[in-house]
């Protein structure tokens, strides 16, 4: 896979969108990292951290007596992160611009996470490894990233198929691959780490238990709107970006439709 861009920017809307994302997803990345081991008194690297609310869901977990570094090659987003930690009254959150990667940092660490970012690396497992080495023997890599295959709708709501085909479109177009299922267990075998545990969970509902769902959904779309354009996947016509949510939630409860939504999938090792 050639180099990939980081096609959803970070403009203020989309920091924005981060912000209600998380919601949604909140559950599922608790659960991970939950699930992986995180517990009192760790310290934490979270990578790519956006906004900061892995870091913070981090920071719940392993509580006052544990430590959280997020990072963030966009100095915009570790901004926002930084103020919503100071908001929160997190003094053991704080957050540096950069590829940490390459940082290096005063004590071994216990663990390693991230969402949503592996999808974006041209060679994920070298960036695993090279995180992996960052820590102490013994600790732990974890990540959460999506798989979009068996996204559909049933009956099928032609608007939902659509968006989802856009979405996955785009994406593969910018040399990004959405769909990880498949992809993240050798990415963490070729990392040198041992037999990672996997787990997936999945969005699926009727009716008007979908609204919000449909609202991030068209949010995204929104974002990727320009690139779409650019290469060709869609038109502004086509999307009609100012009533597609409501284009979406009319059609579910039309057809009377089962929303199955991405697939969020958990990864974690130890090293």
């Amino acid at each position: 896979m050639q180099n990939p861009g980081y096609v959803l920017g970070h403009s203020e809307q989309e920091l924005s969108r981060l912000r209600t994302q998380a919601r949604f997803l909140e559950s599922a990345t608790r659960g991970f990292l939950h699930e992986a081991g995180l517990s009192t008194g760790m310290r934490v690297l979270d990578v790519g951290s956006g906004v900061g609310d892995v870091a913070f869901l981090a920071a719940d977990l392993v509580g006052r007596n544990g430590t959280v570094i997020g990072t963030d090659k966009v100095a915009a987003a570790v901004a926002a992160a930084t103020a919503a930690a100071r908001d929160r009254g997190l003094g053991n959150v704080s957050f540096r611009v950069g590829d940490p990667a390459g940082m290096s940092f005063e004590q071994p660490l216990d663990a390693v996470v991230g969402r949503y970012v592996l999808l974006f690396q041209a060679d994920a497992s070298a960036m695993v490894q090279a995180l992996a080495r960052k820590l102490r023997p013994g600790g732990l890599v974890v990540f959460h990233e999506p798989d979009w295959v068996n996204a559909r709708s049933v009956p099928a709501a032609p608007t939902y198929e659509r968006c989802c085909r856009w979405l996955q479109d785009v994406f593969r177009l910018s040399g990004t691959d959405s769909n990880m299922a498949d992809r993240l267990y050798g990415i963490f075998v070729r990392a040198g780490l041992r037999e990672p545990s996997m787990r997936m969970q999945t969005f699926i509902g009727g009716g008007t238990a979908t609204n919000g769902f449909l609202d991030a959904l068209s949010d995204l779309t929104a974002t990727l709107l320009p690139a779409m354009v650019r290469l060709g996947v869609s038109t502004e016509a086509e999307v009609n970006i100012a009533t597609l949510a409501d284009c979406l939630k009319h059609e579910i409860s039309a057809n009377g439709s089962v929303v199955i939504g991405r697939s969020e999938v958990g990864i974690w090792a130890r090293v």
